[in-house]
């Protein structure tokens, strides 16, 4: 579970609704406190039992890089509504909404996606299918196939308890004693239950299987042509360290180790994680421009 460490609004960040064909998602948008507005947008994209809050800590400072910034809740999750359909929570329509929130946010520019963890394998979707030019993609936390290890055994409780018994037991018999093994505040304690609670049941079990039992993707994503980026803890217990840069390599992507981190580099390491997102974005700008230009 991805806890932020705080949940004040940093300066230039709101929270908003954006409206799309697939329908209304709550975002936390960050805007340039000063300066203008001068580079492409970034989308971002949370896993599984996360919310648009887990990138609270990087928002200002990615918004500073003179962008407009939008972490998303997906449907069915925190704060924005879903139906009880569970075909509605497959990565392919979960991608469908990605891609209507990027031809949206982007309004006719390329935009820089980030997913991290479950939401990696959402935006994967969205890239592999085509329907949206992006001006990179980054997959944060996030590996080729099913989730493993510590984090596969949870979720697969998670899905089963969900189904059986509800989020309230959920909260009470999980993630409750996680948070508080964590030492976390009250008020993120209270937060990370009202989130929780909050989620559609139909969506969290259903991304919980989709997370489990995603199949490697890897070669498909590897015949789009956008800058890609692999961006992780060093130690990362959701997919392995060695499994993210094998990804990375087959890919031809960029690989990036966050020191100290493990499954939420955000959250755990902002700054080193906010400096290698602006970083990569700038240079994937940059080659877009420079190829442009020659090709004129």
């Amino acid at each position: 579970m991805s806890t932020p460490r705080f949940l004040d609004l940093p300066p230039g960040v709101a929270p908003q609704k954006i409206e799309t064909p697939q329908g209304t998602f709550a975002v936390l948008e960050a805007l340039p406190v000063s300066g203008v507005i001068e580079r492409w947008p970034a989308l971002l994209v949370p896993g599984l039992t996360g919310s648009k809050e887990d990138f609270l800590a990087v928002l200002m400072t990615l918004a500073h890089s003179g962008r407009r910034v939008i972490a998303v809740d997906l449907r069915g999750q925190y704060e924005t509504p879903g139906p009880d359909d569970p075909t509605a929570y497959t990565c392919p329509a979960l991608g469908a909404d990605v891609d209507a929130l990027a031809q949206i946010i982007g309004g006719g520019d390329p935009v820089h996606l980030v997913g991290h963890s479950f939401g990696g394998l959402v935006a994967r979707e969205a890239v592999i299918d085509g329907r949206t030019r992006f001006a990179s993609f980054t997959l944060m936390g996030s590996g080729p196939s099913g989730i493993e290890g510590k984090r596969a055994v949870n979720g697969r409780k998670i899905m089963e308890e969900v189904q059986a018994f509800g989020l309230e037991h959920v909260w009470h018999h999980r993630l409750e004693p996680e948070a508080l093994s964590n030492d976390v505040s009250d008020e993120i304690l209270a937060f990370l239950r009202k989130r929780l609670l909050t989620n559609s049941p139909t969506a969290l079990a259903c991304m919980a299987e989709q997370v489990l039992g995603m199949h490697d993707r890897t070669d498909e994503l590897r015949q789009v042509e956008v800058p890609t980026l692999v961006l992780y803890g060093e130690h990362d217990d959701g997919w392995p360290p060695e499994a993210q840069s094998e990804m990375a390599a087959r890919l031809g992507a960029e690989s990036v180790v966050v020191p100290g981190a493990v499954h939420s580099p955000a959250v755990e390491a902002p700054e080193t994680t906010a400096a290698a997102l602006v970083r990569f974005w700038n240079a994937a700008e940059k080659h877009y421009l420079d190829t442009r230009s020659n090709a004129m």
